[in-house]
């Protein structure tokens, strides 16, 4: 089934094709792939940005949008991404980078239009556990920048997983999220014994 990628914020695309369009903003990006590459750069599949800081055993956890990501296609592949913020003032070009995180986000999204429900995808961050999962959100008609995980949506860990999480098998959210709550609540715990 097709994915259905949500659209970004136009000043968020913006904001991304001015930068884009900077060489300086391209040579400080301190992103090789980003600097040899042959042809001009596009962004494409925007995907939300959702943050949860503290995932919770009954499923109700709530995450925060923290920006827009683009991965930037040069050619046939993605070379690098950039990412957006909202501030007070709107939204802001952010960064741009590079690393495992992009061929595993198109690995990831791949694997997902051969699925046989229909998704709206999504990034959720679990910063304590240094994860990045592509979010699998059920209903494809939600507003991309608002809610949280359902029971059923599903979650694919991105490579490099967290150790014993395999990378790029989907869980539902009533599966992993336990798991991630135990983890980071073990957290604070390790940190006390140092």
């Amino acid at each position: 089934m097709p994915l259905h990628v949500p659209p970004a914020p136009a000043p968020a695309l913006r904001t991304v094709l001015t930068a884009l369009g900077s060489p300086t903003a391209v040579r400080e990006a301190r992103t090789p792939s980003l600097l040899r590459a042959q042809g001009p750069a596009t962004p494409e599949l925007p995907l939300p940005v959702h943050v949860l800081d503290q995932p919770a055993q009954d499923g109700a956890s709530v995450t925060r949008l923290a920006g827009w990501r683009f991965l930037i296609r040069c050619g046939d592949r993605a070379v690098a991404a950039a990412e957006t913020m909202l501030t007070a003032d709107g939204w802001v070009f952010s960064h741009f980078f590079e690393g495992p995180y992009i061929a595993s986000t198109e690995r990831a999204l791949r694997q997902a239009e051969t699925m046989k429900q229909s998704y709206q995808p999504r990034l959720l961050s679990v910063p304590s556990l240094y994860m990045l999962t592509l979010w699998l959100h059920g209903d494809c008609t939600a507003d991309a920048s608002t809610g949280h995980p359902a029971p059923t949506d599903l979650l694919v860990p991105l490579a490099p997983a967290p150790p014993g999480i395999a990378a790029h098998r989907p869980l539902r959210v009533a599966e992993l999220l336990p798991v991630l709550s135990h983890r980071v609540t073990a957290v604070p715990l390790l940190g006390q014994i140092a």
